[in-house]
């Protein structure tokens, strides 16, 4: 094996030195400043609640609220194309939540309101009657998202977790 000359010894430090040590992109900060369920849709009355049990067509709809603020904590401004997260609550993955177009400022924050409908099925339906009767469940957004980086294009950061906490709300049903 040949030693290597000193001049590309020292070309090959220089270059090391130019890498970076930390990611190009920091992961911005979701915090969920508001979550509630608005709405659930009955589209057949009581017999959609056997069609969710039946696995037939025309179960119910949860409409879900969250109000997000979305904090950029690199020194460039950031248009998010898309930050894509699964909503899990008590540990059931319920559905997905997407949010096309974010535009966040150097250093700065916005507020997003995500508008969310999740099929209510046998899996989902326990989790959605305790926050419907105003019991306490704990919720995580886990994600990816993905950025215009101009030249270089859209480049998808994550998986991670991108938000978490507990949610409690008045009552919507009494059963």
């Amino acid at each position: 094996m040949r030693p290597l000359p000193a001049v590309t010894a020292a070309t090959a430090l220089l270059l090391s030195a130019c890498t970076p040590t930390q990611p190009i992109v920091q992961v911005p900060k979701i915090q969920v400043q508001d979550v509630q369920l608005t709405r659930l849709d009955l589209p057949g009355g009581l017999a959609s609640l056997a069609a969710v049990f039946n696995g037939l067509p025309g179960a119910p709809v949860a409409h879900i609220l969250m109000d997000l603020q979305v904090t950029n904590p690199n020194p460039l401004p950031l248009r998010m194309t898309n930050i894509a997260a699964d909503l899990i609550i008590d540990g059931q993955n319920m559905g997905r939540v997407d949010l096309p177009n974010v535009d966040l400022p150097a250093r700065g924050a916005t507020q997003q309101l995500a508008e969310i409908a999740l099929p209510v099925s046998t899996q989902t339906a326990q989790n959605i009657l305790k926050v419907a009767r105003g019991q306490l469940v704990t919720y995580r957004l886990d994600g990816t998202f993905s950025v215009n980086m101009g030249l270089l294009g859209v480049q998808t950061f994550g998986p991670y977790t991108l938000s978490q906490g507990q949610w409690k709300q008045k009552a919507v049903i009494n059963f």
